[in-house]
């Protein structure tokens, strides 16, 4: 029975893999887009906003229509939409009056695709028939690492080989990804996440309840935790070091990724015999001496190792409250997964904001900006131990 699904959890994985492209591929390609159709860079930062904007926008969106029309078809659809998206941003820049609004059209198509995974991947996965959810949730999220570590790595590589002139090439051939993977979800069995003869709860439902609003906030922390270290990762890596933006990107983001990627492999391994809140605690912990290392070392070489660090620390917070959630409110459905996710990608875009907005209130004082951000770490592990009260 278990084995049949074993084509379902696989077609998840690469699900990810598939937001980790329409997340991380675009951003790649700021100076070309700047160099080849003269779009200002005032504008091409927009992208990053438009793109988890209307991911958000989707996040609530989906619960209206998700059980409606059916997993299935959400999730043919989501795939549909992120290879539409990279494909016509090799052919609207040219064929609309204005480049720009051509980019931005073709994000906000594989926007759409990119904020519906996030909603409907984890669920899929958490419904299959499985001896340790947990483990199987831990190991989906490490494919996004992977998924970001491949799509820089590939993409290095291939416009060091071809010229970064040839990127529509690559988009074309990134596009193939979703389109496949859309096939596979056409004939892959999906089991139902809530048991038969339930109904899932609703919106007002899950609001009356004091552990949704535990694990709501956990969820905002746990994006805001990955992402307040890892967004700035690369400009810390130039300032604090003195080096290139390319070696930057490496010693930054990369290594940051690479780290959260093994933390969520790990636990994907060995779950089974590690306790979760105990694995999440000490997580929390590492995350906030990582923050206070990254801040307060006088050491430059110091402070970046606590960057990566930080990436090995976060791993196991969005897919360690996924479970807790899940744990917690079984009949939870598409709505209580559709505001986790949104409560992530609030605190995926809050986070690096609240580091940029403390640094720049204290004369671009980075180091102090991201030990402002300590108070994530901090939140999350509160969230934890209220949780234990509360289950």
């Amino acid at each position: 029975m278990k084995n049949q699904y074993n084509k379902t959890v696989t077609a998840c994985f690469v699900g990810y893999i598939v937001q980790a492209v329409v997340n991380n591929f675009v951003p790649l390609l700021f100076l070309t887009f700047q160099r080849t159709y003269g779009v200002p860079l005032s504008q091409i930062t927009m992208l990053v906003t438009f793109n988890f904007g209307i991911q958000l926008l989707v996040d609530l969106l989906s619960v209206g229509f998700v059980d409606r029309i059916g997993y299935r078809a959400s999730l043919i659809i989501a795939h549909v939409m992120a290879a539409l998206g990279l494909i016509l941003l090799t052919i609207l820049p040219e064929c609309l009056p204005s480049a720009f609004a051509g980019i931005l059209l073709s994000v906000m198509i594989y926007a759409v695709g990119g904020g519906l995974l996030e909603v409907l991947v984890s669920p899929v996965v958490e419904a299959c028939p499985s001896d340790n959810k947990e483990k199987a949730m831990s190991m989906l999220h490490s494919f996004y690492c992977w998924g970001h570590v491949g799509v820089v790595a590939i993409s290095t590589i291939f416009f060091s080989v071809f010229g970064i002139s040839n990127w529509k090439i690559l988009a074309v051939i990134w596009s193939f990804i979703p389109l496949c993977n859309a096939m596979v979800f056409a004939k892959a069995p999906i089991a139902s996440l809530i048991e038969e003869g339930e109904k899932g709860l609703s919106l007002k439902e899950l609001f009356s309840m004091k552990i949704f609003w535990i694990l709501l906030i956990m969820m905002i922390c746990a994006g805001a935790s990955e992402q307040a270290v890892s967004q700035w990762a690369s400009t810390f890596a130039e300032m604090g070091l003195g080096i290139s933006k390319a070696a930057g990107d490496l010693a930054g983001p990369m290594a940051f990724a690479i780290l959260m990627g093994t933390s969520r492999l790990f636990y994907g391994k060995y779950g089974d015999k590690i306790n979760l809140d105990q694995f999440m605690v000490y997580s929390c912990l590492l995350c906030i001496a990582s923050y206070f290392c990254i801040s307060l070392s006088p050491v430059a070489v110091v402070s970046l190792a606590a960057c990566a660090f930080c990436g090995l620390s976060v791993g196991i917070m969005w897919p360690g409250s996924f479970s807790k959630a899940s744990a917690a409110i079984p009949r939870g459905g598409t709505a209580m997964f559709a505001m986790l996710a949104l409560g992530g990608d609030i605190g995926c875009s809050g986070g690096p904001t609240v580091v940029g907005m403390v640094s720049g209130a204290l004369g671009d004082n980075l180091k102090m900006g991201i030990l402002a951000g300590v108070i994530f770490p901090v939140l999350l592990l509160i969230g934890i131990m209220l949780c234990r009260k509360k289950v």
